[in-house]
């Protein structure tokens, strides 16, 4: 009897009815690990994207365009421009003088706007520091001429008029400042050479050694002479034989 007891205890449990159903997987609750949170490089964009690229793109622009001094000397000259509109206000001045600092208030300004809302980094296809550097050599030309051309069309300076210049001049001394400082975008960086050369292959040193680099022309080999001998000892013999005819 104890040894029927002991093989129903080890016997498989019974199959369940055919009407019942199979237990549902869903309910067994399953541990899952959460998922790892990326971790962004700093001074890169990496992957972010939307809002969160706008964010950096926003702090990495102001960043650069305040450290590197470029919104200072900006700011310098607009108030030096606005300043000398203001100074002209109680003088006879020429159109053209007004014509030039009001271009050159807006162009100012709209770079302001640019590198502030970090606009120029949805817009690589501009080379912003050349399109900086050129805008500040053609102020410093303007506003040159502009200090010329006023104290040649004027007999008598007066002294709003003398301080509206010397703003002016100003305005341009710090437009060429920024060209000085437009230099540092471009330290550092060389120009890439072979870029259209086709890839070698390991161990080929220059760049016409890869697979379709043009092989050297194979030089002529001299005829041998061990081959032009038994042709001429068959010409003899023919000789011979028309001889004996």
């Amino acid at each position: 009897m104890a040894d029927k007891g002991k093989k129903g205890k080890d016997a498989a449990p019974a199959a369940p009815p055919p009407g019942a159903k199979p237990p549902d997987k869903k309910d067994e609750k399953v541990e899952e690990k959460p998922p790892e949170k990326k971790v962004e490089p700093k001074d890169e964009v990496g992957t972010r994207k939307g809002c969160r690229r706008y964010k950096w793109e926003l702090k990495d622009s102001n960043k650069e365009f305040w450290s590197m001094g470029h919104a200072v000397v900006k700011i310098l000259s607009l108030g030096c421009l606005i300043g000398s509109l203001i100074m002209f206000t109680g003088s006879i001045v020429h159109p053209l003088l007004t014509l030039i600092i009001t271009m050159e208030i807006s162009i100012f300004s709209f770079l302001f706007v640019i590198y502030t809302f970090a606009i120029n980094r949805y817009l690589p296809f501009v080379l912003w520091p050349i399109a900086d550097i050129l805008n500040d050599l053609f102020a410093c030309i303007f506003l040159g001429g502009a200090v010329a051309f006023a104290v040649q069309t004027r007999q008598s300076i007066p002294m709003n008029y003398l301080i509206a210049l010397i703003l002016i001049a100003l305005a341009g001394f710090f437009a060429l400042i920024d060209v000085c400082l437009q230099r540092k975008h471009f330290k550092g960086k060389k120009v890439k050479r072979h870029v259209l050369v086709p890839p070698t292959k390991e161990g080929a040193k220059g760049p016409g050694q890869g697979p379709g680099a043009a092989k050297p022309k194979e030089e002529p080999k001299p005829a041998d002479k061990k081959a032009e001998k038994p042709k001429e000892a068959d010409k003899g013999k023919d000789k011979g034989k028309g001889g004996k005819k």
